[in-house]
This record gives structure tokens, sequence and C-alpha cells, in this order.
């Protein structure tokens, strides 16, 4: 095989969306953010939305995602993305809005604005990362740590009686009227990563078509946090991450 058969476009396999930046990615090696990001910038690019697309980040490891993803940015105070969410929505109702949060985030210091605007139903889509822990600042023990998970502030595995139950926020959010699409993936495998784009997609066309919340969380590793190997990380979401935060839709409507 020569130059031009390996360059013609006949031959390509996979090229970079157009959506994505030029810029190196500061996330751990087997971090699963990059892959959504990836995800992300597919299904904008796919639906011609680029420049109808409004995301908001906030604090913790998704606060850098305006720096991967070519679309317009607004930056949230910690947990506060759904409450800006809704104003932006609310002015440009044309809009493609979503929010990219992580757990400590959504799940702790934004369990009120989470909720109310969900129960509202504001026509925004919640991108949720869920890997139990506080992965920028530490890892310390988040809301959806696991029963018995060691972290950086339970050195001896999270004490129910001491600290509570993991909250499953993916759960009671699905319970709201406002809430028309709630689903849990996850993107470690092929097929994994296939399932998510498709969640995403519909929560996408959900905000633009104004239907009510979408919800997509996926659930993550973080295995600087968890201090494991890409590998090994991936095998213990399944065995343990995923009978907590089963896969699957929990309300498409």
């Amino acid at each position: 095989m020569n130059v031009a058969d390996i360059i013609n476009p006949a031959n390509l396999v996979y090229k970079k969306n157009t959506v994505m930046n030029e810029v190196p990615m500061h996330y751990c090696p087997g971090c699963s953010h990059g892959v959504v990001h990836k995800i992300i910038g597919e299904i904008i690019e796919e639906m011609g939305v680029q420049e109808k697309t409004i995301a908001i980040a906030p604090v913790g490891c998704a606060v850098f995602a305006y720096k991967y993803l070519d679309v317009d940015w607004q930056q949230a105070a910690h947990g506060r993305a759904p409450a800006l969410a809704t104003a932006i929505k609310r002015l440009l109702p044309d809009r493609l809005v979503f929010t990219y949060q992580g757990d400590g985030d959504l799940a702790a210091i934004g369990t009120a604005e989470t909720i109310h605007a969900c129960n509202r139903g504001e026509n925004i889509a919640i991108i949720f990362i869920n890997n139990g822990i506080y992965g920028m600042t530490g890892g310390q023990m988040a809301p959806t740590t696991l029963a018995g998970m060691k972290t950086s502030t339970t050195p001896n595995g999270r004490d129910v009686p001491l600290a509570g139950n993991p909250l499953n926020i993916t759960d009671l959010l699905a319970k709201l009227d406002g809430v028309c699409y709630v689903t849990r993936q996850a993107v470690h495998t092929v097929a994994g990563v296939k399932k998510a784009k498709r969640a995403i997609q519909h929560a996408f066309e959900n905000s633009m078509q104004n239907k009510g919340t979408s919800i997509v969380e996926v659930v993550s590793t973080c295995n600087a946090g968890w201090k494991m190997t890409p590998a090994d990380a991936n095998d213990w979401m399944v065995e343990n991450m995923f009978p907590v935060f089963p896969m699957g839709d929990l309300k498409n409507e």
C-alpha cells in the first residue's frame, strides 16, 4: 500500500471532530472525562448546533471543559450550574444549553440548584459525571462515595452510621415531574461509549425541543483518587459502583 492509498478519504477510519480544540488534555490517564468530552463534541458536530450551544462548567475536574470544546461557555460558582443554565435557556430558548458537572458539585453543594431546576422542568440537559469521590481536591469522600470505600477523609472506608448512605441523586431526580429523561451510562467499553453517546444526544435533542430537564449520569472512574491503574479502576467500577448505580434508563418520556 502506498502513501496515496493511506490518505485516501475512502480509507479513513477515524477523524477528530471539529468541535474539539487542539489542546492537550490535563486529565489523568484513564479518566472518563476525556471520553465524555469526545462524545459531546461528536454529537454537537453531527447535530450541526455548534453555533447554538451554550455550556456551563462549574468547579471540580469539570471546570476546564471550556478549554477542550469550542462552544460558548459560562463558568458557574460551585454547584450553581443549573441555576445559570436556567437563566440562559429562558433568555435564549432556541439554544442547546447543558451543564457538565461532577458528583461533588451536583450532589453536594449544588443539591438545591439541581433539584429545583429539575422540579421546574427547565429545558436543559445535565451531564453528571459520578466517580464517587472529589477528584480534583485530594480524593475526599463525596455524597456518592460507596459504603466502606476508602478516601482521603475516610481512610478506613465510609462509615454509614457516621457519614450516612451514598446519595443516589439520579433516582431522586427521576421522580420529579419536570424531568423528561434520566439515564445512567458508562464509557469504559466501546459498547458503553456508543450507548452513552445515544443517551447524551437524546438529552440534547430534548433541550432543543424544550421537553423539560434531561439528566445523563455517567458512572466513571477516578483511578488517581482511587489509587488504581486505569484497568483496575474499570474493573472496580463494574464490580462495586454498578450494583449501587445500575446502568440503564430510569425515565424516558
